[in-house]
């Protein structure tokens, strides 16, 4: 089973790139495929946690492939079947939106666009500050939507960002595992 292929897409939750690559690392030491694919925030912006050279370097030690970082770079995704599987981690409450509402301008949007023309799954690993109100509404409508799947998540600091959500970055290989055969995994809210 996990000889299989993961479009692993990282955008812009900088906070969270730890976390993620540290996930990622592990999926390939469990044998996983990993294509990487950065979104235009991802791949370009240098921030307190990194800069943008270093995680893309990053991902392609681990995966041991370049990153797709452009339009033309990803669209091949689907048509080629180069995925089995495509995750968003971290997925940005930006990104949720747009795939929400079909808007596919960027590598990491079109690269899932792409993926789910041949009807396989999509895992999300959620990390936003209006989970719980501006995106609410656009998480609701990709849990109603057919080969969505999300990582568990839960409120990180309820007290001082009552609104903002974060997947629980340990539990995305059982969720892509789950996702494989059709499964949410449950709770989804911790």
């Amino acid at each position: 089973m996990r000889d299989r292929t993961i479009g692993f897409a990282v955008t812009g939750s900088y906070c969270t790139f730890e976390k993620a690559f540290t996930q990622m690392e592990k999926l390939a030491a469990q044998g996983w495929k990993i294509l990487p694919i950065f979104s235009f925030h991802a791949a370009g912006e240098d921030t307190r946690f990194g800069t943008a050279a270093y995680w893309i370097q990053r991902a392609e030690e681990i995966a041991g492939t370049r990153v797709l970082r452009t339009l033309s770079g990803v669209e091949p995704i689907g048509p080629k079947k180069l995925t089995d599987i495509m995750l968003v981690a971290p997925c940005t409450g930006n990104t949720a939106a747009k795939l929400a509402n079909n808007i596919i301008d960027t590598p990491v949007t079109l690269a899932v666009k792409s993926h789910l023309r041949g009807g396989r799954p999509v895992v999300l690993a959620l990390s936003t500050n209006d989970a719980l109100s501006g995106s609410a509404a656009n998480i609701g409508a990709l849990m109603n939507r057919r080969h969505y799947y999300f990582v568990p998540l839960k409120q990180d600091a309820p007290q001082l960002k009552p609104n903002s959500a974060i997947a629980d970055f340990d539990r995305i290989e059982e969720t892509l595992l789950a996702a494989l055969d059709g499964r949410q995994i449950e709770p989804i809210l911790l």
